[in-house]
């Protein structure tokens, strides 16, 4: 088959890293990146880093609002897959590439293939819940992560072109662990933050959500790092664009114990995520990564679409919304101070992953199957 496959942010780069190799050994794949993480940080050294080919086509389609982001994808993306005609568009996830790869392809008669099928949040508030609610009900094929999601599909009338095929993500992070275990891993990055950084001995933080951008959020999600971070056990805090723009319209200002980085590499996200003492994050895929790495994860959300990553975490991952007190409680219990350094050590050296064996699984469908 001759595939399109459309990303444009960094966690799509990650699932389309995972899937690529698979995918190519039996089709032939156009990549567009629609440049919606437009910045070598966000996404440009993820493509060396990863392994990925450069794509084909790249839109530079990065900032504005939602309308417009989507609108300008819109107008880029239909010429091309018009004149590629492909037999199957691949989207993955819930951003705004998501949906306008989508759109254009259902407009043109092409059939979707959705990757991260049947996640729900139950919250249309979230630009991301309207985008895969919208990608599923247009896609002819659904490959869903968990059990869950596609008791979601089915609750929506959706069992045509389903598939469960476990999780991308977790391919590539199964094979990222012989990279991440030893703690050297934090040294580089040490000098780089101008931070000692040791097993257990800091916090780590993403925050990105357009909610999160808001500004009672702002206000709140700042404070509950102010009340968690200390000069003994800093907050790495690895900051979109966006959210750092926000920050600072917003005039919220964050004490000298939170440390804002600039997104990091793959693998160095990895890392510190493995030991930090805990992570903090409203990001689904740092949720899903702490929770294979079996790091402790507060939520800053009030809901999650991963439900089944917290309830077979053992208490590790837990939804805190923007609550400080909460948030205090569940370090204290999951990460207490002078416990983190061994248990972070521990958690290192007896890590191991199975792989999900979701890309060869998405790529037999495809072969096996048409609309």
């Amino acid at each position: 088959m001759r595939i399109v496959s459309v990303v444009g942010t960094r966690p799509q780069l990650i699932k389309a890293a995972a899937l690529w190799a698979a995918l190519r050994a039996s089709h032939d794949e156009v990549l567009v990146d629609t440049g919606q993480h437009w910045d070598e940080s966000m996404a440009g050294t993820f493509f060396t880093e990863l392994g990925l080919p450069r794509p084909d086509h790249s839109l530079g389609i990065g900032g504005g609002g939602h309308a417009e982001q989507t609108g300008r994808m819109l107008i880029a993306l239909e010429p091309i897959l018009a004149a590629g005609r492909p037999d199957a568009v691949l989207v993955y996830g819930d951003t705004n590439s998501t949906l306008a790869g989508a759109l254009v392809a259902a407009k043109l008669g092409i059939p979707v293939a959705h990757v991260e099928a049947g996640l729900r949040s139950f919250d249309r508030r979230m630009p991301e819940e309207v985008n895969r609610v919208v990608a599923d009900h247009l896609a002819w094929w659904l490959f869903a992560p968990t059990p869950t999601a596609v008791e979601n599909l089915a609750a929506e009338g959706i069992v045509d072109g389903v598939h469960l095929v476990g999780d991308l993500m977790q391919d590539l992070v199964a094979r990222a662990v012989p990279e991440i275990r030893e703690p050297a891993a934090l040294e580089a990055v040490s000098s780089r933050f101008g931070v000692v950084l040791a097993p257990g001995g800091y916090l780590f933080a993403t925050v990105h959500r357009a909610e999160n951008r808001a500004p009672a959020a702002l206000a709140a999600w700042a404070a509950l790092l102010a009340c968690v971070a200390s000069t003994d056990r800093p907050v790495i805090l690895a900051l979109h664009p966006g959210t750092r723009a926000a920050l600072n319209a917003g005039h919220v200002e964050l004490p000298d114990a939170v440390h804002i980085v600039e997104p990091q590499g793959y693998r160095t996200t990895l890392a510190l995520q493995l030991h930090a003492a805990a992570v903090l994050t409203d990001s689904g895929g740092v949720q899903r990564e702490a929770a294979w790495l079996g790091v402790p994860c507060l939520i800053l959300r009030d809901r999650t679409e991963w439900l089944e990553a917290v309830a077979t975490s053992d208490g590790r991952m837990v939804v805190v919304g923007l609550d400080p007190d909460r948030a205090i409680d569940e370090l204290a219990r999951l990460a207490p101070l002078g416990a983190t350094a061994a248990l972070a050590r521990e958690r290192a050296a007896r890590l191991s992953i199975a792989p999900a064996g979701a890309a060869k699984a998405i790529a037999a469908a495809l072969d096996r199957s048409s609309p």
